[in-house]
């Protein structure tokens, strides 16, 4: 994976280990992603499928998208589509992505780098992979993560993040075993770039096999665990199994702990997850397709001025 790493692991701030008196935080539930197609036909796992939104919360979704080795004329994206209420955090991993918006925002993403689309009160937006990559066809992985917004802030003007990946935040394990990227939010007192409406902790974390990683989480905010590729186990004494596409839904404590097997694929050398937590928002959820929002009148809403044209206009002139 090329997402940001470095050559000496070791040389980095160490995650120190729980204190006296910590607590683990427990699993309640490990779901399976069932595979399915986004857009112009990419595939994608559906990484919070089977998990009550109400576990979820502030996070709405997560989709991982690939990792598909693309042949030449293959790769695709999404078609112009609206956005409002939430937040969209798409982080490449492998390949590139291209964005535009009807608000004249846009850019490119790569191997390891964030774009942060604070949607607010809506726009349209279009992903497409570039030409090259088109024509020339290669591998292509990453994340698309949904995050709601709190009502005061569903209908803020719109904004982007381009998060670069040699801004992210990097920690080692305390074995050394283990890289930790910190995209946004804080762990260990090393702080992400990401800029959040709704509090949010994510991180990459890449395990060498019989690695083991004690992260301190948010004790105000739930735990996810998504398995990107490999195999290993989450939870400190329940170590309950986890391989790639599945979700462990963590309960309250101090830290989390991912371990990975001391035997991996040779095609997945290395455990890669991502760990997500936010404190929830707890307010009444509306969702329907690409809005996000309060009631089902707000949601009603949001169509109709979709329908007349308030979100802008797509800009199909090149760039």
């Amino acid at each position: 994976m090329p997402a940001i790493t470095v050559d000496d692991v070791t040389a980095l701030p160490r995650v120190s280990g729980p204190g006296l008196g910590d607590q683990p935080r427990p699993v309640l539930q490990v779901t399976t992603a069932p595979k399915g197609y986004e857009g112009e036909g990419f595939p994608v796992r559906r990484a919070f499928a089977g998990i009550d939104l109400k576990r979820l919360d502030p996070f709405i979704m997560m989709d991982q998208m690939g990792e598909v080795e693309y042949a030449p004329g293959e790769p695709k994206g999404t078609p112009w589509h609206p956005h409002r209420g939430f937040e969209t955090v798409t982080y490449i991993i492998d390949g590139q992505f291209d964005h535009r918006d009807s608000h004249g925002g846009g850019g490119s993403i790569t191997d390891g780098d964030t774009q942060w689309m604070t949607a607010g009160s809506g726009l349209l937006h279009i992903e497409t992979p570039p030409e090259w990559l088109v024509a020339r066809g290669g591998l292509f992985h990453g994340l698309q993560l949904w995050v709601n917004l709190p009502r005061e802030a569903k209908m803020t003007t719109p904004r982007y993040q381009d998060l670069r990946s040699r801004e992210v935040g990097l920690l080692a394990s305390a074995d050394g075993g283990a890289l930790v990227r910190v995209v946004a939010g804080s762990v260990a007192g090393q702080s992400g770039p990401g800029a959040t409406h709704t509090p949010i902790t994510f991180v990459h974390a890449t395990l060498e096999p019989g690695a083991r990683l004690d992260l301190p989480w948010d004790v105000e905010s739930n735990a996810l665990v998504y398995v990107l590729n490999g195999a290993g186990t989450v939870g400190a004494t329940d170590a309950r199994p986890l391989r790639a596409g599945q979700t462990a839904v963590l309960g309250a404590g101090d830290y989390l702990t991912v371990s990975a097997e001391a035997t991996q694929e040779s095609r997945s050398p290395r455990l890669d997850v991502v760990v997500l937590g936010g404190r929830p928002i707890r307010e009444p959820l509306a969702w329907a397709g690409p809005f996000v929002m309060n009631s089902k009148a707000e949601v009603l809403q949001a169509y109709e001025d979709y329908q007349r044209g308030r979100f802008g206009q797509p800009d199909y002139s090149p760039r």
